[in-house]
């Protein structure tokens, strides 16, 4: 059987090598994950004035996913830190891939992927959980701004204590272009992303017509998932770091609506006894 440190090694060679026709395909991949998901979801766990399902059976449908989505994240990340603890191999692999980066990725790429990173620096996420909470506020939607800084807030917290458990350095990271401080793991911009334009994406599907919402939700998966890979394009993060993140604000931002879903439930359930 053949030893993890070789096929990691191998992946993490690929990886490296073919990054940006990688990442263009992972997230076409991504996209079209996203708009099946979506068509299922229209489908089977809308509300629907016919076929005689309760709310409450669609509300147990959609925690149902949400818990799903809570659990994968939390299994997906609790793998690679056991892994990073555990194995020397896991390390070597992110370190293949961060030297391959410096030469197989245009210097143009690398610069197009620093104006990404900027969309989840905190200043940026600042201003955006400002703005949107005032719009709300104004708007009198008083839970949903509440949720939305829970949200935020909160993964900002525990982002901040994962790296301090995991205290693990960050690549060398010379270019000029970005430079970061503190812990690598998990990637704060990874994770942030997730959450702050996953929620961002929620908070607008309840007030856009239909139409919106698909290329609404299509925005919001690419713009993540390009925010944390160029983290990895700019070598200030490892591969591993960027997955960890991706896993931990996606299990954040599952909790974080389904709190908001169930919380709307029982509100429109008091009303109407």
């Amino acid at each position: 059987m053949e030893p993890e440190s070789a096929w990691l090694d191998r992946l993490a060679s690929l990886v490296g090598a073919q990054a940006l026709g990688l990442f263009f395909t992972s997230l076409v991949l991504l996209l079209g994950l996203t708009w099946v998901g979506w068509w299922s979801f229209q489908r089977w766990l809308l509300p629907r004035d016919r076929g005689g399902t309760s709310s409450f059976a669609l509300l147990l449908w959609r925690l149902a996913l949400g818990f799903g989505a809570i659990v994968f994240g939390a299994w997906v990340f609790a793998e690679i830190a056991e892994a990073m603890q555990a194995e020397a191999a896991l390390g070597a692999a992110d370190q293949t891939v961060v030297d391959l980066l410096r030469s197989s990725v245009p210097a143009t790429a690398v610069r197009a992927f620093a104006l990404v990173t900027l969309l989840a620096n905190t200043e940026t996420l600042v201003v955006l959980c400002a703005l949107v909470t005032g719009a709300l506020l104004v708007k009198r939607h008083f839970g949903l701004a509440l949720g939305w800084i829970a949200a935020l807030a909160g993964n900002g917290l525990l982002n901040v204590t994962l790296k301090q458990v995991f205290a693990r350095v960050r690549p060398v990271h010379d270019d000029g272009l970005v430079v970061a401080h503190g812990f690598s793991f998990p990637s704060g911009h990874s994770s942030g992303a997730v959450v702050a334009y996953g929620m961002l994406a929620y908070v607008a599907l309840r007030f856009l017509p239909q139409r919106w919402h698909l290329p609404v939700v299509l925005f919001a998966v690419a713009l993540a998932f390009s925010i944390g890979a160029s983290r990895m394009f700019l070598r200030v993060h490892f591969a591993s770091d960027v997955i960890a993140g991706f896993a931990s604000g996606t299990a954040w931002l599952a909790v974080c609506i389904a709190s908001i879903e169930l919380t709307r439930w029982y509100r429109g359930r008091s009303i109407r006894e």
